[in-house]
């Protein structure tokens, strides 16, 4: 019973750390802009995504990705014995993700100094390279298999193509208007 419910405190916390993930990049993006307004708008702006960063950031992303890793480490304990491999792949990506989440927190760091260290442009790429580990760690902890598991890289592959692909022409929209 303990491990039914330790499993779903475990998606509800990937759940608000990924959320967190997606919005922190987007008010980085805002707040990147927010440096090419005029005074006053810029102040009021840069001082308002400071503080809707800060709050995102310290009170629900960090304690999220805390606790999303205290409930997988109990999970890594249950299969310790007889790890599949599809759960060897699915923990690199996990520590990739950390990785990004850790190099979030750079940018948050230098946002919160008043450096800017991307362009809005950069961001808004940088935002989704959390939708290419979300995508591969629920296949990978939902198919299970090998097979499944080259078929879901493959189509990674192809999703990140698009993706990129995407971006530049929403890119060339916005430079139109």
């Amino acid at each position: 019973m303990a491990y039914q419910y330790i499993k779903a405190l475990h998606i509800i916390f990937i759940v608000t750390w990924f959320a967190g993930l997606f919005y922190i990049v987007r008010l980085f993006v805002y707040h990147t802009e927010a440096y090419q307004k005029r005074e006053p708008e810029r102040a009021i702006l840069v001082k308002q995504y400071k503080l809707m960063s800060r709050r995102l950031w310290l009170g629900i992303t960090w304690p999220s990705a805390i606790l999303t890793l205290c409930f997988g480490f109990y999970f890594i304990h249950v299969y310790a014995s007889a790890m599949p491999d599809w759960l060897w792949v699915k923990l690199v990506f996990v520590v990739g993700l950390y990785g990004y989440h850790f190099y979030c927190h750079r940018i948050f760091r230098k946002l919160q100094q008043d450096v800017v260290i991307f362009t809005a442009q950069q961001l808004r790429v940088w935002n989704e390279v959390a939708t290419i580990f979300l995508i591969s760690i629920v296949f990978l902890a939902v198919l299970k298999n090998t097979l499944s598991m080259v078929w879901g890289l493959i189509g990674l592959v192809i999703f990140t193509l698009i993706l990129l692909i995407s971006i530049r022409i929403y890119k060339r929209i916005r430079k139109r208007k």
